[in-house]
């Protein structure tokens, strides 16, 4: 059986996550954020973080506040708290450019960076009082000089569920934007567990009941600022889909032998998809 190499599956790098109140040296990566884009070095017809060496030289002035976000082996990344305009090889890109950069830890480190970055912008003022915040030197999180509401990053829980009646997988088509086959998925709601929420997803989403819900994998996924956790569970009763054509365009059963190919599996809905084309998952 062949390996699948998730978007978080980095071996043999090592990914840092722990805080510290670190300074940057020169092979160091920057990321510097204007609204939800980064800005990225274009050179030799391909993208990079830029690296601190680059950044001083080019764009000094992003160099003069900059905070820690983590590390992959002995190579750190850090936030400027200011922007730039796109100039000397710099230009800014969305997140998803990080799908397709090369080496692949670094996509995944610079989509993490991203999620991190566009956390910190967003909590630039306090949310109960408005006033302007501070980042923390001994702990990852924001804290208000003036009512002293602190803030740690937050993380968005979301189900996958991988719907199964013997051979047979049921795939989802949504009614606007990604427009491949997926899976039944949906965040957790206030209050819900993970199991709770399958049964809920699956009930709005397409109709159907579901028992013997079983854990699979779970991926960190910066593109939604996520927390993805897959579950495999049996159809229950009825076989009658019903979508919600808010949510969805199509819901489809397919036999094992006739499920669609993505190409892709560095997310963790068609890595489950695979495992059920190829029997390891019954």
């Amino acid at each position: 059986m062949a390996v699948i190499n998730l978007f978080q599956d980095i071996h043999p790098h090592l990914y840092h996550v722990e805080f510290s109140d670190k300074k940057p040296s020169g092979a160091d990566y920057v990321c510097i954020l204007r609204k939800d884009m980064l800005l990225l070095e274009e050179r030799d017809g391909g993208i990079s973080l830029p690296r601190f060496d680059t950044v001083r030289s080019v764009l000094s002035v992003v160099c003069e506040d900059l905070t820690y976000l983590f590390s992959v082996d002995g190579i750190s990344f850090f936030l400027s708290l200011r922007t730039a305009d796109e100039a000397g090889g710099f230009g800014y890109h969305p997140i998803f450019a990080f799908r397709e950069l090369k080496p692949e830890w670094l996509g995944f480190a610079g989509a993490t960076a991203f999620q991190l970055a566009l956390w910190y912008s967003s909590r630039r003022y306090c949310g109960r009082c408005a006033s302007l915040t501070t980042h923390k030197t001994d702990e990852r999180a924001v804290v208000c000089p003036k009512c002293g509401l602190i803030e740690y990053p937050k993380i968005a829980p979301v189900v996958i569920v991988g719907i199964v009646d013997g051979d047979r997988i049921l795939l989802t088509k949504y009614a606007a934007g990604y427009n491949r086959y997926a899976l039944v998925a949906g965040f957790v709601e206030i209050g819900e567990t993970l199991e709770d929420a399958v049964r809920r997803e699956v009930m709005e989403e397409v109709g159907l009941q579901v028992k013997n819900i079983r854990y699979y994998k779970s991926q960190p996924w910066a593109f939604s600022g996520s927390l993805l956790s897959g579950f495999f569970a049996d159809l229950d009763g009825d076989d009658t889909i019903r979508v919600d054509e808010k949510e969805l365009a199509e819901g489809k059963w397919f036999h094992r032998n006739d499920i669609p190919t993505d190409g892709n599996t560095m997310s963790l809905t068609w890595t489950m998809v695979e495992a059920f084309r190829s029997g390891e998952v019954f």
